[in-house]
């Protein structure tokens, strides 16, 4: 009697057991089953015993289970290899497409980076044309403040030179007034005395002394002449200073508004560039825009391209499950015993 209670019985249960998992019914199998039970020697000989009242069973079986184990091992290596071609040429595919795109992303990258410097340098050239922009108008308009107080100025002295003007032309014509009244006053007295010649001393005397005071009044209005003389002189000079004054402040005006023509005609230069360079700078927006979104469906089609190749892996691994789960089933389904087993294993390997 076998020791621990193993009897013939228990161990065929223990080989279908392994049989029906697709395991080899070996010693050391069978014992495992058995919860490591039972002396290899015994397991060993009711083994021996199933397995030969099962030869004649499974002779007639066996060429079949051959021949099918060879069509099994066939259509598994023509799967796998058609697995490893399709697999070969999609990771071939994919990694041409994958340079590819990583080129375009690259060229893509650089021409980016090629116009974020060039709208850099676009900013940085609109900022100073923007400067040089402001700079001029606020020049301009420090001329036109210098240009509206020089006008102003020249209002000024025109409106002096002008009330200089009526004060000249006010003493001269007292002047002349002056001496109409002394020619008058000579032709009469020169008459009076021509007439009162004859008249009495007394008259002679009063004439003479009325002379006297005539005189004294001429004396003063020769002083009064003699001022407005000088006066006229220093109106005359003063009028010529101004004049040649004036005359430097036109010329500044002229010259100002020379100046202020060039600037006006710089801002409109600089206003045109800067028009030119706000058009360049959408036109790149615009660009990069498209640059862009052309490397997001670049990216996206990578990413189409990623989820193919990881469901073409995955195709790939189930064919070659079923082609390995396919073999061992069928090869195991018509064994008989362990020797049996053992041919068709090596068999469809040579195959």
């Amino acid at each position: 009697m076998a020791r621990g209670g193993i009897n013939k019985a228990l161990v065929m249960q223990a080989r279908q057991a392994l049989l029906a998992r697709g395991e080899h019914p070996s010693i050391d199998a069978v014992r495992i089953e058995l919860g490591n039970t039972g002396s290899k020697t015994t397991i060993h000989r009711y083994l021996k015993e199933l397995e030969e009242s099962e030869v004649g069973q499974t002779e007639n079986a066996a060429s079949l289970s051959e021949e099918l184990g060879r069509l099994v091992a066939a259509l598994a290596g023509r799967l796998q290899g058609e697995a490893d071609e399709q697999v070969e040429r999609m990771r071939e595919r994919f990694a041409e497409e994958r340079t590819r795109l990583e080129e375009q992303l690259r060229l893509a990258e650089e021409r980016g980076q090629q116009l974020e410097a060039g709208v850099a340098a676009l900013t940085e050239q609109l900022q100073g044309e923007s400067d040089s922009h402001r700079q001029a108008r606020e020049r301009l308009q420090q001329l036109e403040v210098e240009q509206a107080r020089l006008l102003q100025a020249n209002q000024d002295q025109a409106m002096r030179l002008t009330e200089r003007d009526e004060q000249i032309r006010s003493l001269e014509e007292k002047h002349r007034h002056s001496r109409d009244a002394l020619e008058h006053y000579r032709q009469a007295s020169k008459e009076q005395r021509e007439q009162e010649q004859r008249r009495h001393e007394a008259q002679m005397q009063q004439l003479q002394m009325e002379l006297r005071q005539l005189q004294q009044t001429l004396i003063l209005k020769q002083d009064e002449v003699t001022q407005l003389n000088r006066a006229n002189e220093r109106l005359a000079s003063e009028n010529g200073y101004r004049a040649k004054e004036l005359g430097e402040q036109r010329d500044r005006l002229e010259r100002q508004a020379g100046e202020l023509a060039m600037l006006r005609n710089e801002l409109a230069q600089s206003q045109a560039a800067r028009e030119v360079l706000l058009e360049r700078l959408g036109l790149l927006q615009s660009e990069t825009t498209e640059l862009k979104a052309a490397l997001a469906t670049q990216r996206q089609e990578t990413q189409a391209l990623h989820i193919g190749l990881a469901a073409a892996t995955t195709e790939v691994q189930l064919l070659r499950q079923a082609a390995a789960s396919m073999a061992p089933g069928e090869v195991s389904a018509g064994e008989p015993e362990t020797q049996t087993s053992d041919t068709a294993a090596k068999r469809p390997e040579e195959a």
